[in-house]
């Protein structure tokens, strides 16, 4: 009897109706696609919008709540219209993405999303972004504006001029300044506008420095601005901008009208944290060679997480 039970059970089926596998496969597919348009939008680097949170930093207003909340919309916002530009941006670069060995499993470049379905997601972003920065100021509103402008210029066409992609890349995180300026209603310190332009240009040439040492070793050409980049050229510009940014640095920090603004002259004392930040990011550079994506390094690495906090 318990022989003739245990082949029953083991020759019979569950059966599962067609609507619940049907659901099940809605369910997959819409998770599948939820997955790839996060991927596509890139929120890990929304990172670098932090920057529009600088202006209270440095004036030691972030514990305003007003500014702090206002700051926090142009994040949103900025956030928003960057997700845009980058969907703009993989379409465009689709098939030379897919011959890189790490973006060929971007959304766009996989096949995965189609090019119907990328128009929607720009548009969406883009008229989310403008209509929140429209709501804080006219200003901002302008700014996130010239933003949008140069990176679809950036996208179409300056990305492939050699020196010209670097320095836009770099004026998009002064943009981010001006817009948490405008936003809070603080002023700007030059020196503040000099040292984020130059460290996002140190930034960038270590960037481009990891598409060249990738084309170097598999002959896979992923950019086409990479033939006026060589390795020789990128460590000298490297080394040059590290070395303002840390002056710009320490000439902020000794300015007469930071001492008096915040009542200490030992504000220099700061620089040994830019220094460590600056040599560290060398090293990932140089010794690591690892530096194709500056927002994975402050996720990833410690040393660096704990040089910002300090």
């Amino acid at each position: 009897m318990k022989e003739q039970i245990v082949e029953i059970e083991e020759n019979s089926s569950v059966y599962c109706p067609p609507w619940l596998a049907l659901g099940d496969q809605i369910v997959s597919r819409i998770s599948g696609m939820l997955k790839d348009i996060v991927l596509l939008v890139r929120p890990h680097q929304y990172l670098k919008n932090l920057f529009i949170f600088l202006p209270a930093f440095f004036a030691f207003k972030l514990h305003h709540v007003e500014i702090l909340w206002q700051s926090f919309l142009a994040f949103i916002a900025f956030c928003s219209v960057a997700s845009a530009m980058y969907v703009l941006n993989d379409w465009r670069d689709r098939f030379d993405d897919a011959k890189h060995p790490e973006k060929c499993r971007r959304p766009i470049a996989a096949g995965r999303i189609d090019g119907k379905t990328a128009v929607s997601l720009f548009f969406l972003f883009l008229f989310f972004g403008l209509a929140l920065s429209l709501y804080l100021s006219l200003s901002v509103f302008f700014l996130v504006c010239i933003y949008t402008i140069i990176n679809i210029a950036y996208s179409l066409k300056l990305k492939h001029l050699p020196i010209i992609d670097i320095f836009i890349i770099s004026s998009g995180f002064v943009i981010r300044l001006f817009v948490g300026a405008q936003t809070t209603g603080l002023v700007l310190v030059n020196w503040i506008i000099v040292m984020t332009f130059l460290l996002a240009l140190f930034l960038s040439l270590a960037k481009r420095r990891d598409d060249v040492l990738i084309y170097e070793r598999t002959n896979a050409k992923t950019r086409k601005v990479l033939d006026g980049y060589n390795l020789v050229f990128l460590n000298a510009s490297m080394v040059m901008t590290a070395a303002i940014v840390i002056l710009a640095y320490i000439l902020w920090s000794i300015s007469p009208e930071v001492a008096e603004k915040h009542g200490s002259h030992n504000i220099y004392l700061t620089s040994i944290f830019v220094l460590l930040g600056v040599f560290r990011y060398m090293q990932i550079t140089f010794v690591d060679e690892a530096s194709g994506s500056p927002t994975k390094i402050l996720i990833r690495d410690h040393f660096v997480q704990l040089v910002l906090i300090g």
